[in-house]
């Protein structure tokens, strides 16, 4: 299986940047439907999520703080975790449970209806009418939508520190800005660069790997959803290591 989800990666990838070598290229108007199924539909949630957890991580990070009569600091913890941690972290999964799936399931569909089989008798290849619309939607949408994410967790930890534990709002900001490095702004858009990618190959492989009908297809579903989680959390933590130990 491990061998056969590479090389529907490395396909994947290939047919991506073949427009740069002249070969035919993949569909623009289905790679922007998959941007707006994945993305656009998927940025109320998103900001939900996150203005949520900005509000939580706020009021818990101000009880700790309250007791080193320190309570300024919630500003910097808010900052670095939204952008280290929460805001990647939260983005994917809400992306994983709401796209990821869907995209298993309508690949499985396909192939449990012979559409697959169909285009390869056309001489159509699917990995770059289906897959690569999905995959490329994915890498270019989770980095949108994780920024989306920060910026509404940010604004939530400001709002409820500004209005229950009434901080100045610039002192806030200011806070804020100071606590934030470049590199944790790099991190957070590289790990969801990272996630789109392995959730967009994650979630096409086991839909074209779906086989014995409707039951396959809520069995690939399933696994495509905790492989997904697991990779992903795997994934941040081998980044975290090497963005924060190593680099």
């Amino acid at each position: 299986m491990l061998r056969a989800y590479v090389e529907l990666s490395f396909q994947s990838f290939v047919a991506i940047v073949s427009p740069l070598w002249g070969q035919r290229g993949w569909r623009l108007s289905a790679l922007f439907s998959q941007m707006v199924s994945i993305g656009v539909a998927s940025m109320p949630t998103v900001a939900l999520a996150n203005f949520l957890l900005g509000i939580v991580l706020a009021i818990q990070g101000a009880g700790q703080f309250e007791k080193l009569g320190a309570t300024d600091l919630v500003a910097s913890l808010v900052a670095f975790s939204v952008l280290r941690e929460i805001g990647p972290l939260i983005t994917a999964v809400i992306v994983i449970g709401r796209s990821g799936s869907a995209i298993t399931a309508e690949l499985g569909t396909m192939k449990v209806s012979e559409e697959i089989e169909a285009l390869n008798v056309m001489g159509i290849d699917p990995v770059k009418f289906l897959v690569v619309p999905r995959l490329l939607a994915m890498i270019i949408m989770m980095p949108m939508l994780t920024v989306l994410g920060e910026g509404v967790g940010l604004f939530a930890g400001w709002l409820i520190s500004v209005t229950t534990l009434h901080l100045d709002p610039v002192f806030y900001v200011q806070n804020s800005v100071a606590a934030v490095e470049q590199k944790d702004l790099f991190s957070g858009l590289l790990k969801a660069l990272i996630f789109g990618g392995v959730v967009g190959t994650v979630g096409c492989f086991f839909g074209i790997q779906v086989e014995g009908g409707a039951e396959g297809v809520g069995k690939a579903t399933t696994q495509s959803v905790v492989t997904c989680l697991t990779c992903m959390l795997a994934m941040d933590a081998l980044l975290t290591t090497i963005i924060y130990f190593i680099l």
